[in-house]
């Protein structure tokens, strides 16, 4: 399998477009005050740096450094499943992670065109090159921008091994070949439900 149909007409991507920038930038000001609000939290309840930057892996493959507020103590050097780093998460990064606040500091990425609103979640390189070898087709998700949420997130949520991400996968697929207002409209309806119930956070 070396290529997947892309769905969506030229109309829904280049509405996806507009709206990733528009929402990103109606978002900016929640961003500005949240990161004021941490610059004042953060000495009490997370000592350290407020931002934290991580590569990921693109559309086409391009790496690009994804922004997220830090919910951790200090990072490793090398890639690890999240799970696996839960002890490092502080009681402060939890209630981030809880409400999806950490990820606020993405729509940067958005705003740049490195990511969209909704996509395949981006991976870190390691991960990435690990699952091309072992996963048929996993290169193929990376036909289209990386989201901050996709089908894959909001029906499977979070896994670290081998068959969840092959379901992972399938689903990322389906989404891509699937793409078109009716498959974004889903995608972010369960969104709003995963805000409000927490599923899938560490």
């Amino acid at each position: 399998m070396d290529v997947v149909q892309i769905g969506g007409t030229r109309i829904f991507w280049w509405a996806k477009r507009v709206s990733d920038i528009a929402l990103s930038l109606f978002l900016l000001p929640i961003l500005i005050v949240a990161a004021f609000a941490l610059a004042v939290f953060n000495p009490f309840f997370n000592p350290g740096p407020i931002f934290y930057r991580q590569v990921r892996v693109g559309r086409n493959k391009a790496l690009f450094v994804m922004y997220k507020f830090r919910t951790m103590r200090s990072a490793p050097p090398s890639a690890r499943f999240a799970d696996t780093e839960a002890y490092r998460i502080t009681a402060f990064g939890r209630f981030l992670r809880r409400y999806r606040i950490d990820e606020l500091p993405q729509i940067l990425n958005v705003i740049k065109g490195e990511m969209s609103l909704i996509g395949p979640r981006p991976e870190q390189p390691e991960f990435a090159r690990e699952y091309e070898h072992s996963l048929p087709g996993y290169h193929l998700r990376h036909a289209v921008r990386p989201g901050l949420s996709g089908l894959s997130q909001v029906v499977q949520g979070y896994t670290n091994d081998t068959e969840g991400t092959q379901r992972k996968l399938a689903l990322d697929l389906r989404y891509i070949r699937k793409c078109g207002f009716r498959m974004e409209g889903y995608v972010l309806w369960r969104t709003l439900i995963t805000f409000a119930t927490g599923y899938g956070a560490l």
